[in-house]
């Protein structure tokens, strides 16, 4: 049996009005990748925040190596070796790989100046280990996302961390790179270093974790072996209930009126030629692997990005001018990718989150109308099913699948009807996101379009009416959605097909 290197004894922690963890208890083993699973809010981040010291507990026990210790500052967590990598990395883009491996940690030299040359030769010894062929003399704003992880990785190498807590690694990866980082994984706990893996990709915990603990509302669920756990079982244990894992969408609703229409769009060197038609009432997917111009896309349709050549046309309507602004009076809301830095103020509350794109309809004289703002929002809050103490809640607080839900009730609340999706369900948990797939099935249904873009091949046979598979900045087949198989996608999407 391997050695113990962490355990967790009936942790506690409330926040005013929250009682995020009740008497959680978890523990981690030497060179083991313990996979951490629960729905957003379940308790999974305050857990991870406590075992990195950027929360202290109210009650309960944390054990390293048999001893009972005291972990209440990031430092403290640092000391005992525990690191942390964030879905969004902390890293700063200006300066190079080596400057960022030891930020705020560079060596010095006996007059007190930094040792430039011990820190590059030190970050690059990290880096050579990880098998990367990153130079730490390049600045961390030419690498991709990838590569940016590997940095992070290294600082965490860096800082002798023997637990490094991995919060949805994967998240932005393509296959290829997520190989690469399994291998990676695999190496770092063949060298001893132990890892706890959050991850809502049910898919790919079974190629990398060896446990995996469910969180529930904040209490403990139960730790299986994954070679001796289905995925439907994980998912029973995450929601308390069984979630539809097949076809989500009740049937086509699409009518023959066409509301969206691109013809040869271009736009920057992301997109060369795409040509797509949506109907009112159809959910249209746009698949392909990461950079194949599917985000570059929708930024041009919804005139983010300039359009550089090609024809949009709204109901029939050739644009000639293309911007945010005019979107929004046509009728275009944009759920972007990422949505807590482009579709959320995450400081102001839930109300002034969903009326802040249409102020006009509450505002009369330049006087606001604050009774209708409350009103409309709390129909937004019964509607969509928001999880929340109530409207004056601040939308960083609330969990990523609700989030998600405040952004769709700002574009209803200015009475879009062509919603666009740039990655509905990224870093939402499996329960939040088949909320989300009967949101936009239910939306379809009222007559709604909706155009998505999405990673997920699951996702898109699960939702989706029609495919566009887009490849080097081309849309270069449309599929639809009977007889077309994940399968086949990948293989137009990787150029298998033409």
């Amino acid at each position: 049996m391997a050695r113990e290197i962490l355990r967790a004894e009936k942790i506690n922690k409330s926040f005013p009005g929250v009682k995020a963890l009740t008497d959680v208890s978890f523990n981690l083993y030497e060179g083991e990748v313990h996979v951490l699973l629960g729905e957003n809010g379940a308790g999974k981040s305050t857990l991870m925040k406590i075992f990195s010291g950027l929360y202290s507990v109210d009650s309960g026990d944390i054990y390293l190596e048999g001893e009972k210790v005291s972990i209440r500052s990031m430092k403290d967590a640092q000391n005992h070796g525990i690191a942390i990598i964030y879905q969004e990395f902390n890293l700063v883009p200006h300066l190079t790989v080596a400057q960022n491996v030891f930020l705020g940690r560079e060596p010095l030299k006996s007059d007190g100046r930094i040792d430039k040359e011990s820190m590059r030769r030190a970050a690059q010894e990290k880096l050579d280990f990880l098998k990367s062929n990153i130079s730490a003399d390049v600045e961390v704003a030419t690498l991709g996302v990838a590569q940016q992880q590997l940095v992070e990785i290294a600082k965490a190498l860096s800082q002798n961390a023997r637990i490094l807590i991995m919060d949805e690694p994967t998240a932005a990866l393509s296959e290829s790179e997520i190989a690469v980082l399994f291998e990676t994984i695999k190496e770092l706990t063949r060298n001893g270093v132990s890892i706890i893996y959050i991850s809502h990709r049910l898919q790919e915990l079974k190629i990398i974790g060896n446990r995996v603990t469910v969180l529930r509302d904040g209490c403990t669920i139960g730790t299986e072996q994954l070679d001796q756990i289905t995925m439907d079982e994980m998912v029973h244990m995450m929601v308390g209930r069984n979630v539809s894992r097949g076809r989500a969408r009740a049937k086509n609703t699409a009518t023959d009126e066409v509301v969206l229409e691109l013809k040869n769009v271009s736009s920057g060197k992301a997109v060369k030629s795409a040509s797509l038609v949506l109907h009112k009432g159809e959910i249209v997917a746009i698949s392909g692997l990461v950079g194949a111009g599917r985000t570059e896309l929708v930024h041009a349709i919804y005139g983010i990005d300039k359009l550089d050549g090609g024809e949009v046309f709204i109901r029939g309507k050739k644009q000639d001018r293309i911007s945010p602004f005019r979107s929004v009076t046509q009728g275009i809301g944009l759920l972007p990718e990422s949505r807590k830095e482009y579709g959320l103020s995450l400081s102001l509350p839930i109300y002034q989150n969903v009326t802040e794109a249409a102020l006009r309809k509450i505002t009369r004289a330049g006087v606001m109308n604050l009774r209708r703002e409350r009103t409309a929002t709390q129909e937004f809050i019964e509607r969509l099913n928001i999880v929340c103490p109530g409207m004056r809640q601040r939308v960083v607080n609330l969990s990523g699948g609700n989030q998600q839900k405040v952004v769709l009730a700002k574009w209803l609340f200015t009475e879009s009807n062509i919603l666009i999706f740039d990655e509905p369900t990224r870093g939402i948990d499996v329960g939040a996101r088949d909320e989300i797939y009967h949101l936009m099935d239910e939306l379809a249904k009222a007559g709604n379009s909706i155009l998505m873009v999405s990673s997920d091949l699951v996702e898109i046979m699960a939702i989706a009416d029609r495919i566009y598979v887009m490849r080097m900045g081309e849309i270069i087949k449309e599929l639809p959605y009977e007889g077309t198989t994940e399968e086949l996608i990948m293989s137009y999407a990787s150029g298998g097909k033409r």
